[in-house]
């Protein structure tokens, strides 16, 4: 009767288990990659299933486009109407008309022919400058918008009533109320659009979920 050496069974034991391991890994690694896939397919499809708003052309584009430059002409007229109606802070008119006039050259550039991306998805070296230009511009408008606010906000609410006495305290009221609510109005677009798309990804998950 032949018994194995202990050492034969260590052995035996060594050259199992790391290829039980081996494969519990190369399964493992089949396993994530499966679920990665899937996970890309699915979220893929969602993308793709999200319908995409028609592109506003003729004379539905242009009323877009005139509304979207009434503010900010509204902000250039007013700023230099009441360029020296507003001692607390003679930056809020300032304000107004830097804004007008950016919020005018963004729009009026998305109107030009060359700044449209053409349907075949080439671009051009206009497009890319304009593009650049858009991009630095919003960068400059929005920290431009977080310093008006700081001026508007921080005198809240300033004196109405021109006093000869004291003319620190007086801010025009047809200017302070206009900055206070156009800036209080983006606050407020912002919010509502912030919603609205919440609600939209809630309807498609539970859409998802409805034909799961």
């Amino acid at each position: 009767m032949t018994t194995s050496s202990p050492l034969a069974k260590d052995e035996h034991s060594d050259a199992v288990y790391p290829r039980s391991a081996r494969a519990l890994s190369h399964h493992f690694c089949s396993w994530r990659q499966e679920v990665r896939a899937l996970a890309t397919d699915t979220m893929t499809g969602f993308v793709e299933s999200i319908p995409r708003p028609p592109q506003p052309k003729g004379a539905s584009l242009g009323f877009s486009k005139l509304f979207g430059c009434a503010i900010p002409i509204a902000e250039i007229v007013i700023g230099s109407m009441y360029l020296d109606d507003c001692p607390v802070q003679p930056y809020i008119p300032i304000y107004l008309i830097v804004s007008g006039v950016f919020g005018v050259m963004l729009a009026l550039l998305t109107c030009m022919p060359f700044s449209q991306t053409p349907e075949d998805g080439t671009s051009n070296p206009i497009n890319l400058v304009i593009v650049t230009w858009n991009t630095l511009s919003s960068c400059f408008f929005f920290c431009w918008f977080i310093t008006g606010n700081v001026w508007i906000y921080s005198i809240y609410e300033p004196e109405y009533v021109k006093n000869s006495t004291n003319l620190d305290v007086y801010c025009d009221k047809t200017l302070y109320l206009f900055a206070f609510w156009t800036t209080t109005l983006g606050y407020i677009l912002f919010g509502v659009i912030l919603l609205c798309c919440c609600c939209v990804m809630v309807c498609f998950f539970l859409c998802g979920r409805g034909d799961d």
